[in-house]
């Protein structure tokens, strides 16, 4: 099996900072508000399930922004990572509809897209993505997705009604989820 990339998300030590997209926004110079990765806060008749998820793009084995683009923007790389090729990118905002996740991002003073591609370039350079190398709290991890999966197996029944993520088996994301209460 080719590698593939993703993330862990460990929703238990998230405190809602939000260093992990400033870091992201900071990395990539994104104009006012332009998050490719967002810090959501969650609520529920539990008190133990209050708190906050950091998501981004999941690099998901069947992208959906990828299949919907007209322009052919979007492509997958053999490391699994989702890249965008910003230049043919026509604003049409097919990828936002697309996207269970949301990750697309669109920016009305430019009028294109944009998303997350995990700090590729850094990825290239042996190094971690920047929202990983900059949480405080440990909450994000990065790795080859099958090695965080042998670590820890994603509920995603508990995880989509909990957290009201959409279900997993549309796009299939390159992400383990550990809940807050685990």
């Amino acid at each position: 099996m080719a590698k593939q990339y993703g993330f862990l998300i460990d929703i238990k030590n998230c405190y809602g900072c939000k260093t992990c997209s400033m870091a992201c926004k900071s990395e990539h110079d994104n104009p006012p508000g332009v998050l490719w990765r967002r810090v959501r806060e969650f609520t529920s008749d539990n008190p133990n399930t209050q708190g906050f998820i950091t998501m981004s793009c999941n690099h998901c084995d069947d992208p959906q922004c990828m299949k919907v683009c007209p322009a052919g923007t979007y492509s997958k790389r053999p490391d699994g990572i989702v890249v965008q090729d910003h230049d043919r990118c026509i604003g049409c905002r097919m990828c936002i509809m697309a996207c269970p996740y949301n990750a697309p991002v669109f920016d009305p003073a430019e009028g294109k897209t944009s998303k997350c591609n995990m700090c590729a370039e850094y990825i290239d350079q042996g190094m971690k993505p920047r929202c990983v190398e900059s949480c405080p709290g440990g909450v994000l991890r990065f790795g080859e997705i099958e090695q965080l999966r042998a670590e820890h197996q994603t509920d995603w029944a508990l995880v989509e009604k909990r957290y009201y993520m959409p279900d997993h088996n549309i796009s299939h994301p390159n992400v383990v989820i550990i809940p807050a209460d685990e």
